[in-house]
């Protein structure tokens, strides 16, 4: 019987945050949702009206026999500006905000040390402004949210790049690695 395990992330819109993930074998599924917030099941227009207290995030189903949760990590932080805190790119305000939730101990040291690692690293002359807290319920978002890369492939790729998004993976991480572990 195969063990899987999941990562949470948050990293601005959960719509960019899917397929970075989605391309690595080893990962079963990536699901936009929402997390960390006190309403039951709230819905696309709640969490964006602010008061829901959610973060949109993707969950991921992995195998860790295939991909190890440090690996996710490192794909995280290549899809985000690690040192805002208040939302990233164009998306303003804490349900924006990047976040590493973590399922278990050993995640939560391993979120710590990569943290720490890229913070050590003087990549970004800012400090790095990751949130890492414990998991809580995750919400799948609304199915027209799941996957959108693939279903609105257009309005996708537009967004991505006018949000700044695409420019700041550019200019600060293509080509390299996270932390100088690798």
């Amino acid at each position: 019987m195969q063990h899987y395990e999941q990562a949470t992330f948050a990293g601005g819109c959960f719509w960019c945050m899917v397929k970075p993930f989605d391309k690595y074998e080893g990962v079963i599924s990536v699901t936009s949702g929402y997390t960390g917030g006190h309403t039951v099941n709230p819905t696309y227009q709640q969490v964006c009206q602010g008061n829901t207290g959610h973060t949109e995030a993707v969950q991921i189903t992995f195998d860790p026999a295939m991909i190890s949760y440090k690996k996710l990590l490192d794909i995280f932080w290549q899809q985000i500006d690690p040192t805002d805190s208040q939302g990233q790119f164009a998306d303003r305000g804490d349900s924006y905000r990047p976040a590493i939730f973590y399922h278990n101990k050993f995640q939560q040291q391993q979120a710590i040390a990569s943290k720490q690692a890229l913070e050590e690293s003087k990549r970004f002359s800012q400090p790095i402004n990751v949130a890492i807290e414990p998991a809580t319920t995750f919400y799948p978002a609304e199915d027209y949210h799941q996957d959108y890369y693939k279903k609105q492939p257009e309005h996708y790729n537009r967004y991505y790049r006018l949000s700044g998004r695409a420019n700041f993976i550019a200019d600060n991480w293509q080509d390299k690695p996270a932390t100088k572990s690798e």
